[in-house]
């Protein structure tokens, strides 16, 4: 399955268009993994425990758009858009969403 950002894949022609398709992830911190990153935020640097989280959503997400393009039949998503979000009271969940267009390439 290809992913791209890209309207069109160079060298490949769309032959079908099967519609959009969507994915989410939302991942909650816990409150060790809260504690550790306001305190990185007091001293300055990137918070790996947030970037880890960060990651393993994206990688759910488009998972799940992969998942939702096969069953359309596509062998590609393109035009995807990843959009990120911080979600609740203290901003302690993270939502990764990602849109894109189900195609099958030649």
């Amino acid at each position: 399955m290809t992913l791209s950002t890209t309207p069109n894949i160079e060298g490949k022609k769309i032959t079908q268009y099967l519609g959009v398709v969507t994915g989410e992830a939302i991942m909650g911190a816990n409150i060790f993994k809260d504690l550790f990153a306001g305190i990185r935020d007091i001293v300055g640097g990137r918070s790996a425990t947030y970037e880890k989280e960060l990651q393993k959503a994206k990688e759910l997400a488009l998972q799940d758009i992969k998942n939702k393009a096969e069953q359309l039949g596509a062998n590609a998503v393109v035009g995807i858009d990843l959009d990120y979000e911080t979600m609740g009271a203290n901003g302690g969940m993270l939502m990764v969403s990602v849109s894109g267009t189900a195609v099958t390439l030649e």
